[in-house]
């Protein structure tokens, strides 16, 4: 590797690994390991590994993980376009399994950005329940709600928010949360060497502070007998086990639990003699000397159901303002939906959506989750699944929607294979004129695919498909 690595880090590893040392300082000069997660959201994996054109190696601690090698490059596929895939480090698949996330929960990940965990557990989910996924930096949570967007996700609301001003929010109201915290990002320095130029000793201790800061409001949040999923991608100590030593003696309230998977991982390690010591040794270390992924660390905390005296006790929260949920232009904005429904995709009208979750943001009409809680006074990105625009006597499909439905759910689509010119000239936004030997669709809003499955969409006119792939997800 180009950048050298920092000695305070070298001589901590060399105590810590010992005679494992050497193979661990090896993997920096080996490429960073590759993979993909299938989106089951819009297929089983197996349906995928008959139709996939990359050479894939399952990944053990992830039943729809894969690694793939360089040379593949599906992040220039169509595929990945159609959010058939989520691009992912393998070892980072571990730690949206260890939460074990069951379909109608109602789940927080706090530290959400770019969105590889969420999207795992919104296939986890599988349409059902809510997901609050939250990121505190503006720039950062825009690119987590298009990772949503594009993996087709319905039950979703992307939050912008600091992880107190949520606990404020939301008392003791999630099955389950995932910390996957801000950390000093040693184990990203083979992927990421820049990260080496941005790593110091006082940056370990600034985020053991502040992972310390937010447990405690994740704390807060998780209903009595909730699970909470810590994780890290470094191997510093003191943001590791460390940390979570700090936050079970915090809250008696916790206890570590065994990890699924964990004969492929490392236990963790604590200090000597430390509290907790036994414990800790269930929580895990993934090293990249040991399997096929950048390194991480995972803890799995239940919440006991109750105090000891059989009582729940919690901070005590004013009631939320409630929100306008039904502005000026809702009704008319719901009746260009229905023509629209009507009109280009009839499958949903035969579909059970609830009038009252529909919501209307500026002219931008959405579907509230099941069980979605008020949003009022809340920095929302995203609060649900995003329909489209209401204009003035018309509807204009969202490129969410198109990623979110399925082929057959459209009265018109142009089905195209993966390498086929036309289908790359669509993804540059082009306009394409259909050859005479072509189906012709008829004139309005059709459904653009790529080997059966939607990638956006376009207008049919007279021969020819105008382009509404979105401007800033062009190819060039």
């Amino acid at each position: 590797m180009e950048r050298q690595l920092p000695t305070p880090f070298t001589e901590r590893m060399e105590t810590i690994l010992k005679e494992e040392y050497p193979a661990f300082l090896a993997t920096y000069e080996k490429e960073p390991k590759q993979g993909l997660r299938v989106n089951t959201l819009k297929l089983s994996t197996h349906t995928f590994l008959g139709m996939s054109p990359f050479a894939l190696t399952p990944i053990p601690w992830c039943a729809e993980g894969f690694s793939y090698e360089e040379q593949d490059r599906p992040g220039k596929h169509p595929y990945h376009s159609a959010g058939l895939y989520y691009l992912q480090e393998p070892s980072a698949m571990a730690v949206a399994a260890a939460l074990d996330v069951q379909p109608g929960e109602v789940v927080l990940d706090l530290c959400a950005a770019p969105g590889g965990k969420s999207t795992q557990i919104a296939g986890a989910l599988q349409g059902t329940g809510m997901l609050i996924t939250n990121e505190i930096h503006p720039v950062r949570a825009k690119a987590l709600s298009e990772n949503i967007e594009r993996l087709g996700v319905r039950n979703a609301i992307v939050t912008n928010e600091p992880p107190e001003r949520l606990a404020e929010r939301f008392p003791q109201h999630f099955d389950r949360i995932l910390v996957d915290a801000p950390c000093s990002g040693e184990g990203m320095f083979r992927k990421l060497p820049e990260a080496i130029d941005d790593w110091s000793e006082a940056k370990v201790l600034e985020c053991h502070r502040m992972q310390i800061d937010i447990l405690d409001a994740a704390a807060d949040m998780l209903k009595p007998g909730g699970t909470l999923v810590y994780s890290t991608c470094t191997f510093a100590p003191l943001e590791n086990e460390q940390s979570i030593l700090v936050f079970l003696q915090k809250h008696p309230e916790f206890s570590l639990a065994p990890l699924p998977h964990a004969e492929f991982f490392s236990p963790g390690l604590p200090q000597d003699g430390a509290p907790f010591a036994d414990a800790l040794k269930q929580t895990a270390r993934l090293w990249p000397h040991k399997l096929g992924g950048e390194g991480h660390y995972i803890a799995k905390l239940i919440k006991q159901e109750a105090d000891s005296d059989g009582t729940i006790t919690h901070k005590k929260q004013g009631k939320p303002k409630k929100a306008d949920m039904r502005p000026a232009g809702w009704k008319e904005a719901l009746t260009a939906w229905h023509e629209f429904v009507r009109e280009t995709l009839p499958a949903l009208q035969d579909a059970t959506l609830e009038q009252e979750r529909f919501v209307l943001f500026g002219d931008q009409l959405y579907y509230l989750p099941e069980a979605a809680p008020d949003l009022a006074g809340l920095r929302v990105i995203r609060p649900g699944w995003h329909l489209g625009a209401a204009k003035k006597n018309r509807f204009e499909p969202s490129h969410a929607l198109a990623l979110s439905i399925t082929a057959d759910a459209a009265v018109r689509k142009v089905d195209f294979p993966a390498q086929d010119p036309e289908l790359l000239r669509y993804l540059r936004g082009e306009t394409i004129t259909l050859s005479t030997d072509s189906v012709t669709p008829a004139k309005g809003w059709t459904l653009i695919c790529v080997d059966g499955f939607p990638i956006g969409w376009a207008k049919s006119v007279d021969g020819q498909l105008k382009n509404h792939y979105p401007k800033g997800l062009r190819w060039l």
